[in-house]
Order: C-alpha cells, then sequence, then structure tokens
C-alpha cells in the first residue's frame, strides 16, 4: 500500500513537471505570437520624425493619432472598406450556405457518390491559387465575350466573390458534413416520418443546430476573404473596385515607405475582424470545442 503511495506521488511530481515545461513553452510562443502585433500597436501611434530623430527601439518622445488620421485620409478609407464590404458579405453566405446544403446532402442521404463529392469538393479546396488564377482568368475573359460583356466577370466584384466562394466551399462542406454526421439520424427520420419535405427538414430541423460551426466558419471565412489581395489583385484592373488589402498599398512611398503609418493603416484594415471575432466570440468557441465533451 506504501509503494503504491509512492509511486501515484513520484506520477504526479513528473506529471507536474510536464505541466510546468508546457505551459512554459505555450506562455514563450504566445508571447512570440504576440510580439509583432503589439510593435504594430505601438509603432502606429509613433509619428515617423520620432523614429527618425531618436531611432526604431528608442522611447518616443511623442504619440498620438496622427498616422490614423493620415492613413484614414490616404486610403480613401469609405470606398474601399465598402468594396471589402461587398466582396466579403456575400462570399461568406453563399460559401456557408451551399456549403451547408451540400453538406446536408451527402451526410443525410446515402447514394452512390455521397463520399466522392465531398472528396471532390474537398480536393478543390487544396489547390494552391497561384496555380489556377491563369486558367481562371482566361475564362472570365471567355465568359464574358460569350454574353458581349467582359465586365462580366473579369474586373467585377462579383467575380472575385464567385472565385471566393469556389475555393472556400470545399473546407465549408467537410466541417459542416462531420459535424452533421454527429447528429442522432433519428432527429431526421421523426422529420421525415411527420411528413417534412426536404427544404423543411433543412430549414427546420437541421440548420438551427448548426449555429455552433456555422458561427466557427464565419469567422474564419471572413478573416480569410477579407484579408485576401491576391484575387483581387489578378481579376480587378480598376483600383477603385479592389478591398481594403489594396488600399494599403497607397501609404508606401516612392523612395522612403513611412511603416509607423503603414502599421496605422493595417491596424485600421483589421479592426473589422477583430468586431466580427468579439461579436461571434462565444459561438466560435463552442464551435471549435464541438466533440470535446459528451452529453
Amino acid at each position: 500500500m506504501r509503494t503504491a503511495t509512492v509511486v501515484e506521488e513520484r506520477y504526479r511530481n513528473r506529471q507536474k513537471i510536464k505541466d510546468r515545461f508546457i505551459s512554459l513553452f505555450i506562455g514563450i510562443f504566445a508571447l512570440i505570437w504576440l510580439f509583432p502585433i503589439a510593435w504594430t500597436i505601438w509603432s502606429s501611434f509613433r509619428p515617423y520624425k520620432d523614429v527618425r530623430a531618436y531611432g526604431t527601439f528608442s522611447w518616443p518622445k511623442e504619440m498620438g493619432l496622427g498616422n490614423y488620421s493620415e492613413a484614414i485620409s490616404r486610403m480613401e478609407l469609405p470606398t474601399y472598406l465598402t468594396n471589402s464590404i461587398a466582396i466579403t458579405l456575400p462570399a461568406v453566405f453563399l460559401t456557408l450556405f451551399l456549403g451547408s446544403l451540400i453538406a446536408f446532402v451527402v451526410s443525410r442521404y446515402s447514394f452512390r457518390f455521397n463520399v466522392g463529392m465531398l472528396l471532390l469538393f474537398t480536393a478543390g479546396n487544396l489547390l494552391p491559387a497561384q496555380l489556377v488564377f491563369i486558367p481562371v482568368f482566361k475564362m472570365y475573359l471567355e465568359i464574358g465575350d460569350l454574353v458581349g460583356n467582359r465586365s462580366l466577370l473579369y474586373n467585377s466584384q462579383w467575380g472575385v466573390v464567385l472565385i471566393h466562394v469556389a475555393f472556400q466551399m470545399g473546407f465549408a462542406t467537410f466541417v459542416l458534413s462531420s459535424y452533421m454526421k454527429t447528429i442522432p439520424k433519428e432527429i431526421s427520420e421523426s422529420a421525415l416520418v411527420d411528413g417534412a419535405s426536404v427544404f423543411r427538414h433543412y430549414f427546420n430541423v437541421m440548420l438551427p443546430l448548426l449555429r455552433p460551426p456555422l458561427a466557427s466558419l464565419a469567422v474564419l471565412m471572413t478573416t480569410w476573404i477579407y484579408n485576401d489581395f491576391f484575387w483581387a489583385l489578378v481579376l480587378m484592373k480598376d483600383d477603385n473596385k479592389r478591398p481594403i488589402t489594396s488600399a494599403l498599398g497607397r501609404l508606401t512611398g516612392e523612395f522612403v515607405t513611412d511603416y509607423n503609418l503603414l502599421a496605422a493603416g493595417a491596424m485600421i484594415a483589421a479592426l473589422p475582424t477583430l468586431i466580427v471575432f468579439l461579436v461571434l466570440r462565444k459561438q466560435f468557441v463552442s464551435g471549435l470545442t464541438l466533440g470535446s465533451t459528451k452529453g
């Protein structure tokens, strides 16, 4: 009995040491990850003349919101922020709606190609954008020539929306179908016995149960699509139609770049995604912890 107690005590001591090392590692990793963000925030309040006079790592003699006011002016914030919203909101909505429909079909109904369909959508999400942008570019031009309007998809915000939906829908389908498979099939069987149609089964029964994963995906998709620069650059020729990530280029100088001003612009551009996360943080966390507990 005493030997068992000694062994148990040794195990607890070793476990405490492991927990301390893990906590130390996580703390160091968190500091490394947070340092660039903290430095960007710090730099955004410091005028460039103060850095030029005293050095980058010196204690600032002056702090203020001058960089933010200048960044808002030079970025033409209302125009580019509106462009980002006009691209992000429809893209996120269509991605989640279509992804949930496909996930509903492949997880609730058994047919010959349901697994193959899921793999097809997931595989499409794995293609790098740099690999397919030339075929997509040519396809957009050919579709425009076919209908007599080259601006139908190319140089159009809807063209960027559609390519985001195509690329993100695979991941959304995979996540939602995995979650739907954890929902007891008895719920669906009860709905069918009560005479629910397919659409009523989806909208009234399944969709309310998908709130946690939809909220998590909404935060992720909003961040990814909002921060995208590549597709807007290659599929749009008019700068005034591009999202706010393109407006950051207005803050770079021809010979010298004010990185403090650029830091302020980056913080302004990142603010909407931060607001989305704060609004949906509870649902986001609950969506991330799905399946970690039972009951």
